[in-house]
Parts: C-alpha cells; sequence; structure tokens
C-alpha cells in the first residue's frame, strides 16, 4: 500500500472561524493548510461578503473567496436562532480555537464572549480580530483596509512622507497589505498560544488589532530619529522614502537592483565601468552611502539605461548582486522557478471548474502543508459537521 502522506504541524486542531473578508480568512487558510480543521461559521442569506466580489464564474464564488478559504468546511448559522446558538455553541465546547471578526459587543449579546466560551471550554483559545484595540479610545471604530492604511502612517510615507520636499499626496498601496499583515500576526498568535497550552493545559484570549499590527510594521524601519530621545532626526528611513529608489529602465524594460554591502557595491562600479563613483567617499561605505542613498540612487538611472535588461542579468548573476526582473502577473505564472518548486496548484472545483491558486510557500520536512479541500459553497458541510455533534436541526419555515 502506498504510504500516507505525513500529517500536517496542526493535524487534530479544530478552528472554529467566525471571520469574514481578508485578515481572518487569510489567517485561517494559513491554519487549514498546516492540517487544521477549520470550521468556516457564515450567516445566512449571503455568507463572507468577500464570495461577492469580481470577477467570478458563479454568485457567492468570487476570485478573493477562492484564494482566502480552501481547506475548511462552510457551516451555514444564524446566531440569533436559539436553536443554531446551541449548536455553535457546541462546536465551540469541542474546539480547540475560537476566531472572529465580530465586535465583540455583539458577541457577548449572543453568549459568545470570551467568559462566556471560558466557562464551557477552559482549554480554548479564543482570538478576536479588530480594527483597534479594545483597550483604547477607538474601540469599536469601523476599520477596513484602506482606512488602517490611512491611520498607521502607511499611506503618508506612499506619498511624501519622510521626503516632504516631494509634495506628493497620501496613497493607498495596491494590495489589502494591512488585511495581510494582521493575518499574519493572528495565525502566529494562535499558533504560540496553542503552544502555551500544551505547557499550560489551559486557553487564553488573544487580540490582534489591525491598527496596532499596522504601526508595529510600519515602524520597524520608519520610526528612524523618533527612535531616540531627543530625536536623532525625523521620521522615514531615507534609503527607501528616496524618490529615485524604483526599478530602473534598461534599454528594453525595467529591472531591479539593490547592492547593499560595501563589496557589493565595489563590483557594482566595476561592471558600471565607474572608478570615480567606487573612489567618491560619499559612496565608498555604508555610513556615508546611507546619508546620500537618493543622490547615488539618481546616479544609476543612467548606468542602467546603458545596456538591456538581459545584459545586466548575465553580469549580476556572476557577480553576486541582489537583483529582479519586473515581473506581471503573466510572468509569475510562468516563472521557470515557481513551476520548479510547485509553487502554482492546480484545482478542479465541482462548480468553478478549473482553478489556479498559490501554494503554500513554506516548507516543512516532517510535517508540510497541504491542500486537501476546495473552496467550500455556503454552507457545503452544515450537515456533515452537525451530524458529528449528533445535531439536526428542524427545517426553517417558508416565508
Amino acid at each position: 500500500m502506498p504510504a500516507q502522506p505525513p500529517a500536517g504541524a496542526l493535524e487534530g486542531v479544530r478552528v472554529v472561524d467566525m471571520t469574514g473578508v481578508g485578515m481572518g480568512p487569510w489567517a485561517t487558510q494559513m491554519l487549514a493548510d498546516m492540517g487544521a480543521d477549520v470550521v468556516k461559521i457564515e450567516s445566512p442569506g449571503g455568507g463572507d461578503i468577500f464570495r461577492h466580489v469580481h470577477p467570478q464564474r458563479h454568485a457567492a464564488m468570487s476570485h478573493a473567496f477562492l484564494n482566502l478559504n480552501r481547506n475548511k468546511r462552510s457551516v451555514v448559522l444564524d446566531a440569533k436562532r436559539p436553536a443554531e446558538r446551541a449548536a455553535l455553541l457546541a462546536l465551540v465546547e469541542r474546539a480547540d480555537v475560537f476566531v472572529s471578526n465580530v465586535r465583540p459587543q455583539a458577541l457577548a449579546r449572543l453568549g459568545l464572549g470570551y467568559e462566556a466560551l471560558r466557562e464551557r471550554n477552559p482549554r480554548l483559545i479564543y482570538c478576536g480580530c479588530y480594527g483597534y484595540s479594545e483597550a483604547g479610545p477607538y474601540a469599536g471604530r469601523p476599520a477596513v483596509d484602506d482606512t488602517i492604511q490611512a491611520a498607521s502612517g502607511l499611506a503618508w510615507f506612499q506619498g511624501s512622507g519622510g521626503a516632504p520636499e516631494e509634495h506628493r499626496p497620501p496613497r493607498y498601496v495596491k494590495s489589502i497589505i494591512a488585511d495581510k499583515v494582521a493575518a499574519l500576526w493572528v495565525a502566529q498568535s494562535i499558533a504560540m498560544a496553542l503552544y502555551a497550552r500544551e505547557r499550560t493545559g489551559l486557553g487564553q484570549a488573544v487580540e490582534v488589532p489591525m491598527f496596532e499590527s499596522l504601526v508595529a510594521f510600519m515602524m520597524v524601519e520608519h520610526l528612524a530619529g523618533r527612535t531616540f530621545v531627543p530625536p536623532a532626526g525625523p521620521p522615514g528611513y531615507n534609503r527607501i522614502t528616496a524618490d529615485s529608489r524604483k526599478p530602473f529602465a534598461t534599454q528594453d524594460g525595467y529591472l531591479a537592483v539593490v547592492p547593499y554591502t560595501d563589496a557589493q557595491w565595489q563590483r557594482f562600479f566595476d561592471l558600471a565601468d565607474r572608478p570615480d563613483l567606487a573612489a567618491d567617499p560619499r559612496f565608498a561605505k555604508l555610513d556615508a552611502r546611507s546619508r546620500n542613498i537618493g543622490e547615488l540612487y539618481a546616479l544609476l538611472e543612467p548606468i542602467m539605461a546603458s545596456k538591456t535588461s538581459a545584459q545586466w542579468i548575465a553580469l549580476f548573476s556572476t557577480a553576486d548582486l541582489p537583483f529582479a526582473p519586473v515581473n506581471s502577473v503573466d510572468d509569475l505564472l510562468a516563472d521557470p522557478h515557481l513551476r520548479a518548486v510547485g509553487f502554482w496548484q492546480a484545482m478542479q472545483h465541482p462548480t468553478e471548474g478549473p482553478l489556479t491558486l498559490p501554494g503554500i510557500p513554506v516548507h516543512f520536512s516532517a510535517t508540510p502543508g497541504s491542500i486537501r479541500r476546495h473552496p467550500p459553497a455556503l454552507g457545503e458541510h452544515t450537515a456533515e459537521v452537525l451530524a458529528e455533534l449528533g445535531i439536526t436541526l428542524a427545517p426553517k419555515e417558508s416565508t
């Protein structure tokens, strides 16, 4: 008989997932990819609102939903109805993790607050995903990705933040980056809480606010001079905020190249036949380059425009310099490295037909993740999951 594939790192962990849109679903998909049994609780009448964005082939199965909800089971329950709330509570009693982005006051009214669920299941990891911490004056304020990009300083830095002489208006990053960064915090926080439970035997409440998560993410490099008391300079890491930091035009395209160490810059100057720059005290050492990086990047523009992308790639490859072509989505779908590592996953969905999905980017030698289930139709697993609990709900009366 063929050997069974190794179990994922989280096999045996059951997650009750009451999240929607981006942050929560991507976090719980990470847990599901690693073997957790994620039961996605959706409301009747439409479920997760991300089911309904476009493009989509069929109603309630959007591209975004398909990329955020594989390996999960969908259960439709209306927690405002006593019998269905009782079924949800029975599910939580047997779960390891409860994660929700519903406002805590609303959960408490339904008997789904942390204290109530802890009484039923002391080992439960209870993760609340909110826009802002419940401990501060912004508690309860509605939040979406754009508003958190603005609140966290990200939109300011995308404009003229850190380089006020440029006078550019604030802009959003073209990605739901706030949702996705916070999702990483959610997934790792739940994993850490599960590890702590292995040592103590007890669950706990975990709060992951988007605002604080994105401020922490942004300020790693951009607190800059404000790190010191009194301040040693303005905010903003100048290498990142330099207007000349961008992919460089070549004779036939665009290329990113980022020499970083002293040795890498010296090799780049050799390839560019610019001994004057190699000897320039403004650029020879990291300390001086850091103060003059915007000027240096501006000098790279005519240098990079002197050769084709292929010529530069051949030179950079032999000189061991960090570089990359500017890829489109279609370039990535055909990328030889991604193909070699099996990143793109083909799936035959029962209603949506052939799909291409991003794979699992991390690799575990003993407990690898896997894609086992297609993204579910709304309520696809309601009867299955409730049967596991020995529950049969009475049919709803038609109206």
